[in-house]
């Protein structure tokens, strides 16, 4: 593994695996301004070398929110301009060309979860506990929630979350699609490791048209999502990789044979 690192973020090369990781253990890794712009630069110009990307954090919670103190003395104004950072961060790790897996524990509250929830795979450790408590602050979700966790749990799910500001435990977290899979304790970011591993060797424009088509397909009428994927089924099934991987494929199990 290589590695560099700034004070609050840690970035690493583990094979064709990036790991970012937040590093501020002894705030919980609350998120301020700088973290987040830092994580908005890196996956709008990532390594080269990485062909997936871990997001993880130091100690025992991936992260309890905003460093509220931040926010103290706000004006409207840089409010919007915060919260417009945040969008353009979270849609650089979401709409980027790395699949991007998360490792989690312990708090993931608000703000982290708002980054958590643009992973294109979650994995959380049972000790994980998730709610967006901003109505109990005076505050309201900026970084993305009312879009993003609202696709993944539903609308009215996620107006109970914030309504109540309660904790969702690691399976009721499973259960309603906030994350994919459940980790052995303490091995959330292991697990998430070797996913990484195992994505980054896919063909490249594989894992970039799965990560940037299908949402923008969810969104399309039916007729348009389906012509959609066939432009994109043209474009990457007659890329050279693809090419090359389907006549591996093919003299290794004879023609006919399926995909499987």
């Amino acid at each position: 593994m290589t590695a560099s690192r700034s004070p609050e973020i840690g970035i690493a090369t583990q094979g064709a695996v990036g790991v970012v990781t937040l590093s501020r253990p002894a705030k919980r890794n609350a998120i301020c301004t700088e973290m987040i712009r830092e994580i908005c630069a890196l996956f709008a110009d990532p390594p080269a070398a990485w062909r997936a990307a871990v997001l993880a954090a130091q100690g025992d919670h991936f992260s309890a929110g905003l460093d509220l103190a931040e926010h103290r003395a706000r004006t409207p104004a840089d409010v919007m301009a915060v919260s417009r950072l945040w969008h353009r961060a979270t849609q650089a790790v979401r709409a980027g060309r790395l699949p991007v897996v998360a490792a989690l524990q312990g708090s993931v509250i608000g703000a982290g979860l708002e980054l958590a929830a643009v992973a294109h795979v979650r994995i959380a450790d049972p000790s994980a506990r998730f709610s967006l408590p901003e109505a109990r602050r005076g505050i309201f979700v900026g970084g993305g929630a009312s879009v993003r966790v609202g696709r993944l749990v539903g609308a009215s799910r996620l107006a109970e979350m914030m309504l109540t500001g309660r904790e969702v435990e690691a399976e009721e977290a499973l259960r309603i699609g906030l994350v994919h899979r459940l980790s052995a304790p303490g091995g959330s970011l292991a697990e998430a490791l070797a996913l990484a591993a195992e994505i980054a060797t896919n063909a490249p424009l594989s894992n970039q048209m799965i990560i940037g088509a299908l949402e923008e397909i969810a969104d399309m009428p039916q007729s348009a999502g389906l012509y959609t994927e066939a432009l994109a089924a043209a474009f990457v099934q007659t890329d050279g990789e693809a090419k090359a991987r389907m006549e591996a494929f093919l003299g290794r199990k004879g023609s006919g044979d399926g995909e499987g």
